[in-house]
């Protein structure tokens, strides 16, 4: 991914899933276009490993990823 939406949501009480639903709203609303991809930071992933998925969007650790913050786009194919 080359640019995206940074999104920011430290609420404690919704899930990664509404985060990265409501992330993915947000991004659509201003982009014209789905997202497929959203980077987190690993303690966003509990016990889900290292990926998982939410609706249409690949939920992965990016280790550059700041707590709290979403990196959420559009992955180009190779």
């Amino acid at each position: 991914m080359k640019a995206g939406l940074l999104w920011y949501d430290d609420c404690p009480h919704k899930t990664l899933t509404m985060k990265v639903l409501e992330a993915a709203r947000h991004y659509t609303h201003r982009h014209n276009q789905s997202p497929n991809i959203c980077y987190v930071h690993p303690s966003a992933m509990g016990d889900n490993g290292t990926s998982s998925r939410v609706g249409q969007v690949d939920v992965k650790v990016g280790s550059s990823v700041i707590r709290h913050h979403f990196w959420i786009g559009v992955e180009e194919e190779e």
